[in-house]
């Protein structure tokens, strides 16, 4: 009989956390109201292609934004897809029709070939995050000539 009722407690408590779960996915599948004053971040590009260049050479590009919300836009992260592409962001808040820029920073050595780095920027605006896009071509670097050297004579 014990066993029979610790088995229906057990049961009950399952189904509770399983209505309890249930119930809170529904709760946040809910759409969220649109505050109409919220941040937005627009870029004048969101993707720079730097063509074709030799590896070892480094790219510097800036992404200019401006906060199109009403609310101070405030970057939290900036981060690229591996250490070769590196972002430097605003840290302070963005007013409302302020414009700034994301310098973002690709560094070609040890690549080849054909390259898309991402740079991904998150924010309090409701779009966040947003992807910036690096691309380009890199080609091997021209060998550099051997160093011409008289010979010596052999030492007896």
């Amino acid at each position: 009989m014990k066993k029979l009722l610790l088995s229906a407690i057990i049961l009950f408590a399952a189904a509770s956390l399983s209505i309890a779960q249930t119930e809170k996915a529904q709760s946040d599948a809910k759409p969220a109201a649109e505050n109409k004053n919220a941040p937005s971040m627009k870029f004048k590009e969101e993707e720079f292609n730097f063509g074709t260049i030799k590896q070892g050479e480094k790219v510097v590009h800036e992404f200019v934004f401006e906060n199109t919300g009403k609310e101070p836009l405030m970057i939290t992260e900036a981060h690229g897809s591996c250490g070769c592409t590196v972002p430097d962001y605003p840290k302070e808040p963005i007013m409302k029709g302020e414009k700034k820029v994301i310098k973002v920073t690709f560094d070609s050595a040890g690549k080849m070939g054909l390259q898309d780095k991402t740079v991904t920027i998150t924010s309090n605006a409701p779009d966040s995050p947003k992807v910036l896009h690096v691309k380009g071509n890199i080609i091997q670097a021209a060998a550099a000539s051997p160093e011409t050297r008289p010979m010596e004579a052999p030492k007896n």
